[in-house]
């Protein structure tokens, strides 16, 4: 798991942001920037620039290697404190909560404003880039991407799905975006996965997340990696998370991905209420709702 910046983020100085911002703008052209250019890209000078690069690999925000030149890369945790800066300077964010979600491809934080908000770092590449740039649909086409890129494309798009989709579909309201971090309204309740259902429970939940991608649909998006892990049961009302993988009901494999949704849901009913979820005609309701695109 990538180490909490907020922990130290109050420590740090304008000057190690201006840092952490000359090699993110340095690796928009490689993977490594090379340390000679980092007074252009950074705006400080060298002496002043050698004391930051101490201080950002203390707190374990930057990588370096030894090659032609000695290079520098953001590792996610500075990539982390650049967004949070931004939050903080918007007035987004005014304090710091603990980790409350850890998932494939994302972690999720507490954080507080005027109320508490939930704050999502994407994390595609951390641990298979090659397979996150082939599987998405805004990197499969580009020769050279970094895990920088993806994470940020794939926070960018969750953004704008959850701003279309909300509040007409069961999503997370979004606040803000930047980078690769996305701030949402925080949800209470626990992950299907870890919910008992109980009686009439058991149908009327099915139901509501039949109705909600119905409703995805209706506004133009199929999930694309529905389970029980990305759906909260709150009350006697769901909400569904993770939407970076989503596509438009136009896209090629539409019917594939909506067919893949609604069996995995089907099947985790089955497995675990099979007396409640035996009468489930699973092809009849797959029919139903492929009529709907």
């Amino acid at each position: 798991m990538v180490r909490n910046v907020s922990s130290f983020f109050r420590e740090m100085e304008d000057e190690d942001f201006y840092l952490l911002s000359g090699i993110e703008q340095g690796m928009r052209f490689s993977q490594w920037v090379d340390g000679e250019k980092l007074p252009s890209f950074t705006g400080l000078p060298s002496k002043e620039i050698s004391y930051r690069l101490e201080r950002c690999r203390r707190y374990n925000l930057i990588e370096q290697k030894t090659m032609q030149y000695i290079g520098y890369r953001l590792r996610f945790e500075g990539y982390d404190a650049l967004a949070l800066k931004s939050f903080v300077k918007r007035g987004v964010i005014e304090g710091f909560g603990p980790i409350i979600g850890v998932g494939k491809e994302s972690e999720v934080y507490e954080v507080r404003s005027y109320k508490s908000f939930a704050l999502k770092y994407h994390r595609e590449g951390h641990t298979n880039f090659r397979r996150v740039k082939q599987n998405r649909d805004y990197t499969s086409e580009k020769k050279h991407t970094s895990w920088m890129y993806t994470a940020r494309k794939a926070a960018e798009k969750e953004f704008e799905i959850l701003t279309q989709l909300y509040p007409e579909v069961s999503v997370p309201c979004p606040i803000d975006q930047n980078r690769h971090a996305i701030l949402m309204e925080m949800v209470d309740g626990n992950n299907l996965s870890d919910v008992r259902l109980k009686g009439d429970r058991i149908k009327s939940t099915f139901d509501l997340i039949l109705e909600e991608v119905m409703k995805s649909i209706g506004e133009g998006y199929i999930h694309a990696d529905l389970s029980e892990y990305n759906i909260f049961v709150e009350g006697e009302n769901i909400v569904i998370f993770d939407w970076p993988q989503a596509v438009e009901v136009s896209h090629p494999n539409a019917m594939e991905l909506l067919r893949r949704d609604v069996k995995n849901i089907i099947r985790y009913f089955k497995r675990k209420y099979p007396l409640e979820a035996e009468k489930i005609d699973s092809e009849m309701i797959i029919r139903e709702i492929e009529n709907g695109l």
